[in-house]
């Protein structure tokens, strides 16, 4: 059994004794001191393990615990808000017996999820909700977000690197992106509303990173509105994240020129939903959605766009949904050649192209979702931002 495993059942068998025995029960110290003995192991292997429990998978770091698959304690813990638990090399006894205690009264509702633990015992361990800056531990400088209460630096800093894997090993992590999208949703429904934690940029680079995830979330939440099974919102959740993906091929001065692309150039970009179909099909056949999408997220409903089809024929259902969400999020950010346009000027722009560019039925939910969402006022950050938004 590796050290992961044996540290997670250890710390599950603990909290189960923890509720059974008083403080001073000499059981209960045990299962602390055992549970204790288990993470000093695994530090010595991971001097900074990471779990995240996802409701039905536990990731650690960025790998499924196949293992711990249809564990019960995955989404016991998910549930009470301990979503993500990170901790670091040199954390004390006393530090997590306590932090112990404090994850027994969140799963039996005595704390809220708000409540700390002591400031002088938070020091190495940081845990909450997926993408939360969570309790404990030196602060790290997150990715904004228009969420204050989420980051989503994990999340990021994953997207980035199965987009570096791509440029450079030219593989698809495509269990990364998997859990990804798991975190996004999970993060969505972490409280008592529905939160789309559309990422702010500090600088254009960023752009792809930010423009998955935000496009991921929209694809998702878009799709739950229109009715989507909860399978397929996830499917919708991966071709979203992974639309772009073909851009990994198209050399980075044409991703950021400022200027308008001249014929070369454009014919280099617009070779990136053909490239985007073929490195998902050739990762795994098992994403015909998501290779789909990255062929057809810039087709238009009445022909135009490209790539150019030889005969013209309606395209997957997921593709028209990821369009208007891609065109959306791409309108309300900062480019290197415009400024980002107000949010009702781009509802108003995917309205009136409803019918020629965008379909209509899913340009029509699309808005009405977007205006039921409160807008969060306040003055967008250097370098621009995507809207802030959160449901009402």
């Amino acid at each position: 059994m590796s050290a992961p495993v044996e540290f997670l059942l250890s710390l599950t068998r603990t909290l189960a004794t923890m509720s059974l025995y008083g403080e001073s029960h000499p059981r209960r110290q045990g299962a602390v001191e055992h549970s204790f003995e288990r993470l000093t192991t695994l530090l010595d292997e991971n001097p900074r393990p990471q779990f995240s429990f996802l409701s039905d998978e536990v990731v650690y770091g960025k790998r499924a615990m196949r293992e711990l698959q249809d564990w019960e304690w995955t989404r016991r813990l998910a549930d009470a808000g301990l979503q993500r638990l990170e901790i670091e090399s040199g954390v004390t006894l006393e530090e997590y017996a306590a932090f112990l205690e404090h994850a027994g009264e969140l799963l039996t509702g005595v704390a809220s999820r708000s409540t700390s633990m002591r400031p002088e015992l938070r020091t190495h361990i940081r845990f909450g909700a997926v993408g939360l800056q969570g309790e404990g531990a030196a602060e790290h400088k997150p990715v904004e977000t228009t969420a204050l209460s989420y980051t989503l630096e994990e999340e990021a800093e994953a997207v980035r690197w199965i987009h570096q894997e791509m440029g450079g090993a030219g593989t698809l992590a495509l269990l990364e992106a998997e859990a990804v999208v798991r975190s996004l949703s999970v993060a969505m429904h972490g409280s008592n509303r529905v939160v789309i934690p559309l990422l702010r940029l500090k600088e254009f680079d960023q752009y792809t990173t930010t423009h998955s995830i935000n496009v991921s979330v929209l694809a998702m939440a878009l799709a739950e509105t229109l009715g989507v099974g909860a399978r397929d919102v996830r499917a919708f959740g991966t071709a979203g994240l992974l639309h772009d993906i073909g851009k990994v091929r198209v050399p980075r001065d044409i991703l950021i020129k400022p200027g308008k692309l001249n014929a070369e150039e454009r014919a280099v970009l617009d070779r990136h939903p053909a490239d985007g179909a073929r490195i998902i099909l050739e990762s795994d056949e098992q994403l015909g959605v998501a290779s789909a999408v990255a062929y057809e997220h810039h087709i238009m409903i009445d022909g135009g766009g490209y790539p150019v089809m030889r005969y013209r024929r309606e395209c997957h259902f997921a593709s028209r949904l990821v369009h208007v969400c891609d065109v959306f999020d791409a309108l309300c950010t900062d480019r290197p050649y415009r400024a980002a346009w107000e949010i009702d000027r781009a509802l108003a722009y995917i309205g009136e192209r409803a019918g020629s560019e965008f379909d209509p039925a899913i340009a029509r939910g699309f808005d009405a979702m977007m205006r039921r969402f409160e807008l969060q006022v306040g003055a967008p950050p250097a370098g621009g931002a995507s809207p802030a938004l959160a449901a009402s």
